[in-house]
């Protein structure tokens, strides 16, 4: 995951910090000076790790924080209010026009994820009711509008496209099509290149006149670090984009772009790739990004997760089975396929607080989930509902029709049979609001007796 070696690096200076009782300016000095050879390695510009050096030094050498109680607290504080500062303190939104559509202009260098973005973000807005119109203004790249179309087909939005044609004139057409159809949304995807040049910016600069975009997004990637930086400052200067979308966030990147974009071009970053699926698109939050950072996992984030994949009435439902502890194997299922909907499994785990730190090393088979969704269903409809009838002989049946062993069907079985044990504790609690529960299956960092399946 990105800035997994740059929370390693923080985490390490500042656990240094915290096992010392008083604080004196030259402990400070020392732990900036590791917090500095951590932002550089982890590929932030240099002048603005200076700056961000400089300004959390200054607020951190002062008698409020060196005489506190906590002071090793207080400095952490200190820099997870600069990391969200440099990043831009609050998400910034696209703002719809009261008069649509809204027309956002996608730009960016060849490979850098335009077109699957431009998908990407057709279906996060349409989740959002609203009615996306993809526009295929890349007239150049082979296959390019073959390839909006399918990625367009599977985010569930309409695709517009004249061929090979001026995409100036395919850009303004789209427009009038978008106000005949109802289209309140329209995404231009345009043509990129292996490198800036003249040609690319004349043409971005004559669609940008004509149809006078209301967010011009520049995508990213971030695997090129500062190159990724230098990037959006020669877009920026050239065509004045709002904000930028950082592609392949979840892969293994030093991040350093993310802390760099607005401290070197004046532009937030919106939105960011996290993944190779159309879902997995998020809007990019400073605060929580810098939580991430810093090892305070993303609860916010999670929340939200949750209430996109699990329904009120679902919610109700599963309460009401765990009240009248009625929670079986059918349910299990349920649970483990709405987690899949969330992500893997680690990058669920890496966002809780006080659980990331932890398993950060820990080799997360996440192939558990396949072997127990195939036990399950190698069940009858009595087993499932009432796992204690299952034999001997029905446990070897169970196993051959999973293509597991009967150990590991026993294993399954013990651990559910805790989980309604815990479950059962739980639900005799009086008392609290009913909240949307996803509870992680056997062996996947559940409760007590579940151990690695």
């Amino acid at each position: 995951m990105a800035f997994e070696g740059l929370s390693e690096k923080l985490s390490a200076a500042f656990k240094r910090l915290k096992s010392k009782g008083k604080l004196t300016e030259s402990d400070v000095k020392l732990a900036m000076r590791e917090v500095k050879l951590a932002l550089l390695e982890a590929d932030v510009n240099y002048k603005v790790v200076k700056d961000f050096v400089a300004k959390v030094s200054e607020r951190s050498v002062g008698s409020d924080v060196l005489e506190s109680l906590t002071p090793a607290q207080q400095v952490i504080k200190i820099v997870n209010e600069e990391l969200c500062s440099l990043m831009g303190s609050e998400h910034t939104r696209i703002e719809f026009p009261s008069k649509p559509p809204c027309v956002i202009m996608m730009c960016g260098l060849q490979g850098s994820g335009k077109t699957t973005h431009s998908a990407k973000l057709a279906k996060y807005f349409k989740s959002q009711g609203h009615r996306p119109l993809l526009v295929a203004c890349d007239v150049y790249r082979p296959a390019a509008i073959q390839q909006l179309k399918v990625v367009g087909e599977k985010a569930g939005a309409s695709v517009f496209e004249m061929g090979n044609t001026d995409p100036v004139e395919i850009a303004k057409e789209a427009l009038k099509h978008a106000k005949d159809y109802g289209n309140d949304l329209v995404i231009l995807d345009t043509a990129g290149r292996l490198h800036i040049d003249e040609q690319l910016m004349n043409e971005l600069k004559n669609i940008k006149a004509e149809v006078n975009p209301n967010e011009i997004l520049l995508v990213v990637d971030s695997m090129t670090g500062q190159d990724a930086v230098n990037v959006a400052k020669s877009f920026n200067e050239t065509l004045e984009i709002d904000g930028v979308i950082l592609t392949k966030l979840d892969g293994d990147t030093r991040g350093g772009a993310a802390l760099s974009v607005l401290a070197v071009t004046g532009k937030p970053v919106k939105f960011a790739g996290i993944g190779e699926k159309l879902d997995d698109l998020e809007p990019f939050h400073p605060e929580r990004m810098a939580s991430r950072i810093l090892g305070m996992g993303d609860v916010l984030t999670l929340i939200e997760k949750a209430g996109e994949n699990v329904s009120e009435k679902e919610a109700a439902r599963m309460a009401k089975k765990l009240k009248e502890n009625k929670f079986d194997m059918n349910d299990l299922l349920d649970q483990m396929k709405q987690i899949q909907k969330m992500g893997s499994i680690k990058s669920i785990l890496s966002i809780i607080p006080g659980v990331g730190e932890k398993i950060k090393d820990a080799d997360i088979d996440e192939s558990q989930m396949t072997r127990i969704e195939a036990i399950i269903t190698s069940m009858t409809i009595a087993e499932r509902e009432k796992p204690s009838i299952i034999n001997p002989s029905r446990k070897r049946r169970i196993a051959a029709g999973s293509g597991t062993q009967v150990q590991d069907v026993n294993r399954l079985l013990k651990q559910f049979e805790d989980m309604q044990k815990m479950m059962k504790q739980l639900g005799g609690k009086k008392g609290g609001k009913r909240r949307r529960k996803i509870m992680l299956p056997p062996g996947m960092g559940g409760g007590p007796g579940m151990g690695g399946f």
